[in-house]
């Protein structure tokens, strides 16, 4: 019987979001704190405990009916809660889950950032209904997250889900963030789609295209001038969806899902994107998986915080 209480947090570069939550899933109350990653982030787990604390101390709740806390972590983390490394918040080695527990006397559980937020939609968001989902979030990088019978499915460091490094292209030269060439998320990202029509509008100096008078062209403007019919803003995003249906069709064969959710700030591109990507993956994927759902992410940014106390319940 789970207790009255949880709370949900999602640690991210610059803010950590945190929601107390009933744990039928009702959000009660969402704040931030700033990520303080001076002196190798050992300031984070500290704030974390005592924006808990402050907060139970606020509404009157004791620690007795609080069920834990559920932790997202912008890197790979391990079945029995141990942190392989988060670069960006100066954090080494170490095991998460305990600590925090020791700072807060609540159970702790942790997992990757893009998991835990994948585990959030398929509890409140656009998965809900499914039990076995694909999370994907296109924005500056391919993200994704991979829900198995209603539990995260981590990898033995941890690292399942990073979907933006599957290899799509042999024939890239440039390197991707993660140290190889041919990344989907070369193609497929925000970032990416931003780069192609850049670069096309140079190599293509006669090209006739609204982006042309586009200053620092976004993913966005590529989107909205293709809703509009622009040819060339259709081809560049007919490419990286082409790309993307195929990194789906090759995830699909593997753990073969009943949804993909597509979220992430180039997803409310909306139907424009989402057909593309339908169209694409149908054409690529095994028969069995062809019928695979794609919905929108409904959650947001809060998906993390949602997922943390779903983590908890699992």
């Amino acid at each position: 019987m789970s207790k009255t209480y949880a709370f949900g947090v999602d640690i991210g570069g610059t803010t950590i979001k945190m929601g107390l939550f009933e744990t039928n899933g009702k959000l009660l109350e969402m704040w931030e704190i700033p990520t303080r990653t001076e002196a190798d982030g050992k300031f984070i787990l500290n704030d974390i405990a005592q924006a808990v604390d402050d907060k139970l101390k606020e509404k009157k709740i004791s620690t007795l009916d609080v069920e834990g806390i559920g932790l997202g972590v912008p890197g790979p983390v391990g079945p029995d809660g141990t942190v392989f490394k988060c670069v960006n918040l100066g954090w080494d080695v170490f095991n998460v889950e305990h600590r925090l527990g020791v700072l807060t006397g609540l159970r702790v559980k942790a997992g990757n950032d893009a998991n835990v937020a994948a585990l959030g939609e398929m509890w409140q968001g656009g998965g809900a209904g499914y039990q076995n989902i694909v999370m994907v979030t296109l924005g500056t990088g391919v993200g994704g997250g991979i829900i198995i019978d209603g539990r995260i499915l981590p990898g033995i460091n941890g690292a399942a889900g990073e979907i933006g490094h599957l290899p799509v292209e042999d024939n890239q030269p440039e390197t991707c963030t993660c140290g190889n060439q041919g990344c989907l998320e070369q193609y497929s990202s925000a970032t990416a789609v931003a780069r192609s029509a850049q670069r096309y509008l140079d190599e293509h100096p006669e090209a006739e295209t609204s982006l042309r008078g586009v200053q620092n062209i976004e993913a966005k403007d590529v989107f909205d001038a293709a809703k509009q019919g622009d040819k060339v803003a259709l081809e560049l995003t007919e490419r990286a969806c082409a790309y993307l249906g195929k990194g789906l069709a090759m995830i699909a064969c593997v753990v073969n899902p009943e949804a993909f959710v597509i979220g992430g700030g180039m997803a409310r591109a909306g139907e424009i994107l989402m057909e593309s990507v339908r169209r694409n993956f149908k054409q690529k994927a095994f028969h069995a998986s062809r019928e695979t759902e794609f919905k929108e992410a409904k959650l947001g940014n809060n998906a993390g915080i949602y997922g943390g106390v779903r983590m908890l319940l699992s």
